[in-house]
């Protein structure tokens, strides 16, 4: 039986974290063939190896697979950046890892231009509202989906209306996408504001 004193000591590990959260990342120099491949993918299509693709590295076949679908949404997605970050600030907050909301808090004001007062309650699961149609759609959209909802029939309508099937279907994809990048960083303990290796 373990004593209380020996499962302290054993959670306070500091063995147990790598160079991203708990996530022991191969320099780029020490990388298998395979490895090294979806790297250069990533950086070719990305510019870098951003957040979970560092851990994504790891199963270099899926990685080769995934991150198009992440580069689609950078350059080719039907939704505007303002759009893209307010579903992702709504899954990320159902999600709640840590270094993905903080870093889709930034970006959603920077890059999405969005109020930080709404970054805010996509995150927080409060109500918010926006006073472009696209945008209030998408977050009603992405917050029904968010709660396991069905979504009701009118809801389906307007944002059909205003997004289109391609724009639904991005919403919902993009939905899958982030939680398969929160489900990813909470596997590893990745904490806010974590950097890994500089390369």
């Amino acid at each position: 039986m373990t004593s209380a004193k020996e499962l302290l000591a054993e959670l306070e590990d500091p063995t147990d974290f790598g160079t991203f959260g708990r996530f022991v990342e191969t320099p780029v120099d020490e990388m298998p063939a395979a490895m090294r491949d979806a790297y250069d993918r990533t950086t070719r299509l990305r510019g870098l190896v951003p957040g979970p693709h560092k851990i994504w590295l790891a199963n270099p076949a899926l990685s080769m697979t995934i991150v198009p679908t992440g580069a689609y949404f950078q350059t080719k997605s039907t939704l505007s950046k303002a759009e893209i970050e307010i579903v992702t600030n709504v899954i990320n907050g159902r999600w709640g890892a840590a270094y993905s909301n903080f870093e889709h808090e930034k970006i959603g004001v920077i890059l999405g231009e969005l109020d930080p007062s709404q970054v805010e309650a996509l995150i927080t699961g409060r109500p918010t509202a926006f006073a472009d149609p696209r945008r209030q759609v998408v977050y009603e959209l992405s917050s029904a989906l968010a709660a396991a909802r069905v979504v009701p029939r009118g809801l389906h309508r307007r944002a059909q209306e205003l997004l289109g099937d391609q724009g639904i279907v991005d919403v919902t994809v993009l939905m899958g996408w982030f939680t398969a990048v929160c489900l990813t960083l909470m596997a590893y303990d990745v904490p806010a504001g974590a950097v890994g290796l500089e390369q």
